[in-house]
């Protein structure tokens, strides 16, 4: 059996005294939604760009045992301080190390670094800025007095603190980082839920009785998804970069690690003498963050109806 052709929408127009009918196209339900909006997406070049960069970032994390030609953790000391060659692509560290594979599993820690920050963030900032719009008054009050003291340290500052207080370490760095984006995170989801909860769709639910929390997760969170999904697009890429920063001044990543800010940390005693060590890692986070940034500016611009 045939799959019945949709039929093309007619809109009333008037013409000759009468009522007539004028034919327009009608855009198949497949086309509708999200599918819509990552073609979309897509047409644009950064997006095309940075698309192209974060899925080489996500295969290369997958599949890094089967790309790295050496282990990363393999000591070889007459092999040290090799420039790039034949042999090892991007030359050796003063231990003997492969620094081209080093850097291929420096972005596994990547990828774990940007989703795990932004999961945090997102989780705990989603949370309270959504209590703090919706219920408003003195809850309101307090909990944005308490985000505001948050927000009135620079989030590295607080980061450093915060693993200073708990110790250095990778998965410390990331909690830290995490949760030092909340108070910006708590700020903006609340900006938005107002702006929702106003609607008249929001007024009409309550009016018929519908639980508070059904409104708060079916009719205001899911409005304001999209905003949350370009906020997470836009700080990934910040959370990289913060990881990094931490990981260069001895409070993130620790020995043996191949994360590329602790890379460049182990590289600073060579800057001269093997300047490779430097230019690759470097080079590596300039190009994560140019992808995260073009694919999320892309996606903001999608997103954003003022924007089109």
């Amino acid at each position: 059996m045939s799959k019945p052709s949709a039929a093309p929408l007619k809109k009333p127009v008037l013409g000759n005294g009468s009522l007539q009918y004028e034919a327009t196209l009608l855009i198949p339900a497949e086309r509708s939604g999200w599918r819509v909006l990552l073609v979309a997406l897509f047409r644009r070049r950064p997006a095309q760009i940075g698309g192209l960069i974060v899925l080489v970032l996500v295969l290369t994390a997958i599949f890094a045992p089967w790309i790295a030609p050496f282990d990363p953790y393999a000591i070889k000391v007459v092999d040290a301080l090799q420039p790039p060659n034949s042999t090892y692509f991007f030359g050796t560290d003063d231990l003997g190390r492969d620094l081209f594979s080093r850097i291929i599993y420096g972005t596994r820690t990547t990828i774990q670094t940007g989703v795990v920050v932004i999961l945090i963030a997102a989780t705990l900032g989603t949370t309270i800025g959504l209590i703090s719009g919706y219920y408003g008054g003195r809850v309101d009050l307090i909990i944005m007095r308490i985000i505001d003291v948050g927000l009135a340290f620079p989030y590295i500052l607080l980061a450093l603190a915060i693993v200073a207080t708990i110790g250095p370490s990778l998965e410390n760095a990331l909690i830290a980082i995490g949760l030092a984006y909340v108070p910006g995170w708590a700020r903006f989801v609340r900006g938005s839920v107002l702006s929702v909860k106003s609607n008249e769709y929001i007024i009409a639910a309550r009016a018929v009785g519908t639980p508070t929390h059904r409104i708060m997760f079916r009719h205001v969170l899911v409005n304001i998804l999209p905003s949350i999904i370009v906020l997470a697009s836009l700080d990934f890429p910040a959370a990289v970069l913060s990881t990094a920063a931490l990981s260069f001044v001895g409070l993130g990543a620790q020995p043996p690690s191949s994360e590329w800010g602790f890379l460049l940390t182990g590289a600073r005693s060579y800057i001269r003498t093997a300047p490779w060590l430097v230019n690759f890692p470097g080079l590596a986070i300039f190009v994560t963050m140019l992808g995260f940034n073009l694919l999320g500016n892309a996606l903001r611009d999608v997103l954003d109806p003022k924007l089109r």
